[in-house]
C-alpha cells in the first residue's frame, strides 16, 4: 500500500474552538476520493493543512513521507483548487494557463487549451471579469492539466450548470483513467460525483465518521416501510439511522445487509426495501446526534 497522504492524531483548533478534531486518516495512490461533510464540518481546514497553508495544533501531518511545510519536493507534486482562488487584477485566462505551466511538470498545454474550448473560456479575457461558473471551470481546467500527483478540488463546481458539471465529471474520469493520481474532491452534490469516487471520508463537527471504500458503503444501509407493528419487529436489535411515520405506517432507514439476512427478514415480514443513495446515507449520519456516528466509525 503506498500512502500519498497521512494524518496522525490531528487537532487544528482557533481559540476555544475546535474546528478538527483528533483525527486520523490516510489517502492512497492512484485513487480518486470524496472528502464529504457540511458546512462547517472541517474539510477546507483538512485540505489546508494538507496542503501546507495551515498547522495543525496537534497531530503530525505526512505527504509522500515528508512533512508539506516549507518543503518544494512535496509541494510542487501538488494542485490545490479551491473555491475562493485569487490571480491578479491584470491576468488573462492564457496567462493563468502559461503559469499552470510552469508550476506543474506535468502540465499538457494542448490538453489544457482543448478543456478551456470545452468549458467555452476566452483565453484573452481578464479573469477579474469571469463570472462565477467560468471562474469555476478555470480551476477545473488548472486541476484536470496539471495531472499533479495529488490533486484536491474544494467545491469546484459553483456556478456552474448541469451541463458543465456533468462535463467536469467526465473529462475527470476520462483522464484519471489514462493517467492516475489521488485525487481529492470535496462537494456538497455527492449523487453526481458517487460514480467516481473509490473511498469516502466523512467529516462531521471535525471528526472523522465515514473512512470506507465506495463499495462496501453502497448498499450497507437500506429503507424498509410497512405497517408500524412490523417495523417495531424487524427494528429490534437493528442500527436504526432515520425514522418517519405517516398514518399507520413506518419509514425506517437501517444499516445493514441490502443482500443478505437483514433483507430477507424484511421480506417474510411483507416490508417494502429500497436502496439508500450514497448522499442520503451521509445526510442521515451527519444530521443525526446519536451514537450512531461513532457506531459507524469503528
Amino acid at each position: 500500500m503506498n500512502r500519498i497522504v497521512q494524518l496522525n492524531n490531528v487537532t487544528k483548533s482557533y481559540g476555544d474552538v475546535t474546528a478538527v478534531a483528533d483525527i486520523s486518516f490516510s489517502l492512497e495512490s492512484d485513487k480518486i476520493y470524496g472528502l464529504l461533510g457540511r458546512n462547517g464540518a472541517g474539510k477546507t481546514t483538512i485540505m489546508h493543512m494538507i496542503t501546507a497553508q495551515l498547522f495543525p495544533t496537534r497531530g503530525e501531518v505526512s505527504v509522500f513521507g515528508e512533512s508539506p511545510y516549507e518543503n518544494g519536493r512535496v509541494l510542487e507534486r501538488l494542485c490545490f483548487i479551491k473555491e475562493s482562488q485569487k490571480y491578479p487584477d491584470n491576468y488573462r485566462v492564457v496567462d493563468v494557463l502559461e503559469v499552470a505551466a510552469a508550476l506543474f511538470a506535468n502540465w499538457d498545454k494542448t490538453f489544457a487549451l482543448k478543456l478551456a474550448d470545452d468549458f467555452r473560456l476566452p483565453l484573452g479575457r481578464k479573469v477579474k471579469k469571469l463570472s462565477r461558473g467560468m471562474l469555476s471551470a478555470l480551476g477545473i481546467v488548472v486541476g484536470i492539466a496539471s495531472r499533479a500527483p495529488l490533486t484536491l478540488f474544494d467545491e469546484p463546481y459553483l456556478g456552474l450548470d448541469a451541463v458543465a458539471r456533468t462535463l467536469f465529471y467526465d473529462r475527470l474520469l476520462e483522464d484519471y483513467a489514462a493517467h492516475p493520481r489521488t485525487i481529492v474532491l470535496s462537494t456538497h452534490l455527492i449523487d453526481e460525483v458517487s460514480r467516481l469516487l473509490e473511498h469516502i471520508i466523512v467529516i462531521d463537527g471535525g471528526k472523522l465518521i465515514v473512512d470506507e471504500d465506495a463499495d462496501s458503503l453502497r448498499g450497507r444501509a437500506f429503507t424498509v416501510v410497512g405497517p408500524k407493528a412490523a417495523i417495531e419487529s424487524y427494528e429490534a436489535g437493528k442500527q436504526t439511522i432515520h425514522r418517519e411515520s405517516f398514518g399507520g405506517f413506518v419509514s425506517l432507514t437501517v444499516m445493514g445487509n441490502l443482500y443478505g439476512d437483514d433483507r430477507k427478514q424484511a421480506e417474510a415480514l411483507g416490508l417494502e426495501i429500497a436502496p439508500v443513495s450514497l448522499q442520503q446515507l451521509i445526510v442521515h449520519l451527519t444530521n443525526d446526534k446519536s451514537e450512531r456516528k461513532a457506531e459507524m466509525s469503528r
